[in-house]
């Protein structure tokens, strides 16, 4: 029989029931009761007009509730459509358009904003998961119905068993697009499924391991715990958003739940070292550090490994397009002078790097990094444009057909297979007639030992002229200047990549999952706005 995403909670339940599948604040579910649940779930959802391959939103906070959602759906035969809570309601809507989303699976918090959205989107016919707002913006408008939880609790305890196969739609997770309009990634039970094995296995996840779940569900990273801890029959701690943004509750919550599995992008792990008093913590719990989504200066895993001398670090790379594609576990010492590499591509999983005419270049060269894997998404949800652009197609010698995700990328392997990010092929620019990369400066800044984290962008003049411009925020403690910034930049760098313009701020601004958003950043810059 086929693997489906939901026998992780089906077959924990039936070794260990009791055992505690996510935590959530002071309160637990078991794979027992998680099994009931979603059964439970499923059967109201399929009775409700639910089929296979429907598109159904999950839109709520953090909270034991959003397990019980994700596993329903897919339960039901259904695909989940995770949708940012802060997401302002254009985006929202934007979503619910869409993906054609009928149903959707929300809290109290966001049930008002459910209803306003319906106005926008005529398919929502079903909200699950709280009462209907007291008042509605037009009642002559249609609103759709409201069901709580209890309602749900009344369904049958035995879930159909939908008529899938492993390549079934499993979930849609959007991201933002260059256009600005936002594209959906469109996940299998197969390349879901296959993550969840690949890494369970390449990380050793055990029953007794404590993941913990600092991303929100609409952030890729998430699908580690969400999918990879019940594959394993884990137990996932979900960590409230209010505590993600304080280091000090961060690390106290790390301590008292004896996490021993951590994974977020390197912003988290920096401001747990400069404000979250880490050395003070008895965090030897802690055997995983995974961390990805940007680079992390190797100055900041020197810090870590000197306060966690038993945990082992991992860089692991993989755009949301392909769930994970490498990794590479940090041999200690730490190398301050190399940045740290994302590593070979990890089983199953097959890279090339290619020069612009897509030919395959010999090690120590530069190129695109192009990934082919099981755990690859099936393409973007109702955009053959950006599925003709991002997949690459060849037979192999021995006739069989190959698909490879164009990554956007740049690579280089440094001759034992361990692969050295170079920075985005996007962000490339030619200044005076140069060829400049951004993260080539951006490295070199953040290596500074006053900077915290800093930004490089390119600015462009009526003319359309490059020009490079820098930000640094300062260590906790640290004196640092424009010209501290320049002065470095100038050291290490040729004249026609050191910036034109550098500026020390106290913020960045931040996209929903964490990382630096910089084409707000650039706008900022242009406009001379924004915090210094």
């Amino acid at each position: 029989m086929a693997f489906l995403l939901y026998h992780s909670v089906d077959e924990a339940a039936q070794r260990r029931p009791e055992h505690e599948a996510f935590r959530f604040e002071d309160r637990a579910v078991s794979y027992g009761d998680l099994a009931v649940s979603t059964d439970r779930l499923a059967r109201f959802l399929v009775e409700d007009g639910v089929r296979r391959g429907d598109r159904v939103g999950v839109y709520m906070n953090k909270g034991l509730e959003l397990p019980r959602a994700l596993y329903g759906i897919l339960k039901a035969g259904g695909a989940y459509v995770p949708i940012d809570p802060t997401a302002p309601p254009a985006r929202v809507r934007f979503i619910l358009r869409d993906c054609g989303i009928r149903t959707l699976i929300t809290d109290r918090a966001h049930a008002a904003k459910a209803a306003t959205a319906a106005e926008e989107a005529p398919e929502l016919h079903t909200v699950v998961g709280a009462e209907a707002p007291a008042s509605t913006p037009d009642p002559s408008r249609f609103v759709p119905r409201f069901v709580p939880w209890r309602t749900v609790d009344q369904a049958p305890a035995a879930a159909p068993r939908p008529d899938l196969v492993a390549h079934n739609l499993a979930y849609v997770m959007y991201t933002s697009g260059s256009t600005g309009v936002p594209k959906g990634l469109m996940h299998t039970h197969s390349s879901g499924g296959a993550y969840a094995r690949y890494s369970g296995e390449f990380y050793d996840v055990r029953p007794d391991d404590r993941l913990g779940n600092h991303s929100p569900l609409h952030f890729d990273m998430s699908t580690f715990e969400y999918l990879t801890g019940p594959h394993r029959g884990a137990t996932t701690v979900i960590i409230p958003e209010e505590v993600t943004m304080f280091p000090v509750s961060l690390a106290e919550l790390i301590e008292r739940e004896r996490l021993t599995f951590w994974y977020s992008v390197p912003l988290a792990l920096i401001q747990l070292l400069d404000r979250g008093g880490i050395e003070e913590r008895d965090i030897r719990s802690l055997r995983w550090v995974l961390f990805g989504g940007e680079p992390l200066a190797p100055k900041y895993l020197a810090r870590l490994a000197k306060i966690w001398p038993e945990t082992r670090f991992s860089n692991s790379y993989g755009p949301a397009e392909v769930n994970q594609c490498t990794a590479f576990n940090v041999p200690l010492p730490i190398d301050l002078e190399n940045p740290v590499p994302i590593g070979p591509a990890w089983p199953g999983a097959e890279g090339l790097v290619v020069d612009e005419d897509d030919h395959e270049v010999p090690a120590g060269e530069s190129g695109e990094l192009w990934i082919r894997s099981e755990t690859m998404m099936s393409g973007y949800w109702n955009r053959p444009d950006l599925d003709a652009r991002a997949f690459f197609r060849r037979s192999s010698p021995d006739g069989e057909p190959e698909v490879f995700y164009r990554t956007g990328d740049l690579v280089r392997d440094r001759g034992d297979g361990a692969l050295v990010f170079l920075g985005r092929k996007d962000r490339l620019v030619k200044v005076r007639g140069y060829r400049v990369e951004l993260d080539e400066i951006e490295a070199v800044i953040n290596a500074m030992p006053g900077v915290s984290e800093a930004a490089v962008v390119d600015l462009r003049d009526e003319e359309g002229a490059a020009s490079i411009a820098a930000a640094a925020i300062p260590r906790r403690g640290a004196e640092l200047t424009p010209e501290d910034l320049r002065r470095e930049a100038a050291r290490l760098l040729p004249p026609y990549a050191v910036p034109t313009r550098s500026e020390v701020r106290d913020a960045f601004p931040r996209t929903g999952t964490g990382k630096i958003d910089r084409p707000a950043l650039r706008r900022e810059l242009a406009e001379g706005e924004g915090p210094r």
